[in-house]
């Protein structure tokens, strides 16, 4: 949309991590090649991907939240619950819920120079690639389509 930048970006991550941390609800934050309006967004990803966490992304009051949502998990985990012990155990949330789904494509320039510069990318993800179906196999399916057979 247009006037949408890195504030609104962030906000956008901030909502899913704290959905992940905080509620403990499984997320997933699909991110398309087309939505970069600024590389600040690739590294923003990066580091959800690498940490579970973007620098400098909470106010004062996410962390009053956090706090207050990770104070058993804390205990559970028999840490003391110090605000360093209580935001370990946030992140360890809302890695085992956030699934980032990344879909960008591999043509040109920018795919290559992108895993170049933020290797979470790569490090950190499971990539598929899908290929063009043969035309056998496109031909296929429509025939079976046409004819009412189940494929």
């Amino acid at each position: 949309a247009k006037g949408y930048g890195m504030t609104e970006f962030k906000d956008d991550v901030k909502k899913c991590l704290m959905k992940c941390g905080v509620e403990d609800k499984v997320q997933i934050f699909l991110f398309c090649d087309t939505q970069i309006v600024k590389e600040d967004f690739v590294e923003a990803i990066n580091n959800v991907l690498n940490s579970g966490d973007v620098p400098n992304l909470y106010a004062n009051e996410d962390f009053e939240a956090i706090s207050s949502s990770c104070r058993q998990l804390c205990q559970s985990m028999g840490m003391q619950p110090t605000k360093a012990n209580l935001f370990s155990a946030y992140l360890s949330r809302v890695k085992k819920n956030v699934h980032v789904t990344l879909a960008f494509s591999p043509v040109g320039d920018s795919f290559r120079n992108r895993l170049r510069s933020f290797p979470s990318l790569v490090n950190c993800c499971t990539i598929d690639w899908f290929h063009e179906w043969p035309a056998e196999a496109l031909y296929s399916v429509a025939k079976q389509q046409i004819t009412g057979q189940s494929v």
